[in-house]
């Protein structure tokens, strides 16, 4: 059955929950005072979650982190610092053929405060006019259409049509919270910030492969704010960062840290893996990225299982792509290690956890299908930048 998504405020409980009676189970997004501050997976019976048994299922599972940030309210104590004007920002959405999905992100975004905030939508190599058609109904949102494929390539145009230095990114599949962008960019007082990225829940959990995919390869970061230092951090573990469903950049930082790599991205061979990259970049120069709750979005996982399937190996493509990247352009001769680590110490023992069929192990298809992946990413990197070559020749002779 599927799982009712839930967002509730534990200052302000209700006395009973009430859902469809078709959930058995309910992800409770728990905020304080408008702050996300951690989740809960409850069972639902008869449709109905009774309140005495709400309250205490939340307070368990928030913790000391409620606490914690009862007393910063209190205190009126802000862990990012003295609260400045928020600045101006370009708001940029990628997108390739998913109209659907990018009319749900349009209208969560003309429900952010207006702070003077332009919106761009980035229509990647489209094989119709669906997407432009869909702008003209918001006047507020600049169409621009990019012919070089991918992700990255499309992220690269939003950054050079930017109008302001902060400019924040979101998937098309996914619809930000109205906190959103405020949250992000209130992080970047702090000049060594190039990057904030935020947490991202799950919009919908109504079939079988939206639940693996929300239990094998969520998301979201956690509930606390995280400063990653490059000074500190090792720069080849980029997996706690974030996602780039719910990131924002300093555009001047691609004077002196490079844009994203347009042969890693989805629409292109190696499938994703650019957001890794230009995070490693990041850290590799020094500077700071900030991971933050407050800056939450709301992500439609893929429906079915051939999609999720898919999904996964995608992955796996995409990070061995990143890691060819740093091995062969960066010189980063420690990737095999990491990769063998994590073949040894995740990947293998899930695999036979799951050929034994040990309780709540992880599908076999599933795990296979991102070792599939995986063993197809360092070639996927070569071809996918003969092929930008290409393009980009071909573009130019147009």
């Amino acid at each position: 059955m599927a799982t009712a998504i839930l967002d509730l405020e534990i200052s302000k409980l209700p006395p009973e929950i009430t859902v469809e009676e078709r959930y058995s189970k309910a992800l409770i997004l728990i905020r304080l005072h408008g702050k996300p501050i951690g989740q809960a997976t409850l069972t639902v019976v008869g449709g109905r979650i009774g309140g005495n048994e709400l309250r205490s299922a939340l307070m368990n599972a928030t913790g000391e982190n409620l606490w914690k940030n009862w007393l910063y309210d209190a205190l009126a104590w802000d862990e990012r610092g003295p609260v400045q004007a928020v600045p101006i920002a370009t708001v940029a959405v990628c997108t390739r053929d998913r109209p659907e999905d990018l009319q749900r992100c349009l209208e969560a975004f003309m429900r952010l405060p207006d702070d003077g905030q332009e919106y761009l939508v980035i229509d990647n190599c489209p094989a119709t006019d669906a997407t432009e058609e869909l702008i003209k109904n918001y006047p507020k949102v600049r169409y621009v259409r990019e012919n070089v494929p991918g992700s990255s390539a499309a992220r690269n145009r939003a950054l050079r049509e930017a109008k302001h230095e902060f400019v924040a990114f979101t998937d098309d599949d996914a619809a930000p919270d109205p906190n959103w962008l405020r949250s992000l960019l209130q992080n970047f007082s702090d000049p060594r910030v190039m990057c904030v990225t935020g947490l991202v829940m799950p919009l919908e959990l109504e079939t079988e492969a939206q639940e693996w995919f929300e239990r094998y390869s969520p998301h979201g970061r956690g509930f606390g704010r995280v400063v990653f230092d490059g000074a500190q951090w090792n720069p080849l573990i980029v997996a706690p960062v974030g996602v780039s469903a719910s990131m924002a950049l300093r555009k001047s930082s691609i004077d002196f840290i490079g844009s994203f790599d347009e042969a890693l991205g989805a629409g292109t061979p190696t499938v994703g893996g650019e957001d890794c990259e230009l995070f490693a970049r990041i850290l590799r120069s020094g500077y700071r990225i900030v991971y933050d709750p407050r800056a939450l979005s709301w992500h439609r996982h893929r429906r079915t299982w051939e999609e999720l399937q898919k999904t996964l190996q995608g992955y796996g493509i995409g990070v061995y792509a990143f890691w060819t990247r740093l091995f062969v352009v960066n010189r980063e001769f420690s990737v095999p290690l990491l990769a063998w680590g994590w073949l040894r110490h995740k990947q293998l023992p899930e695999l036979v956890a799951s050929l034994r069929k040990q309780p709540d192990s992880i599908p076999s298809d599933l795990l296979l299908a991102g070792l599939r992946g995986c063993i197809s990413g360092p070639m996927a990197y070569f071809t996918s930048r003969k092929r930008l070559e290409e393009v980009k020749e071909e573009v130019i002779s147009h």
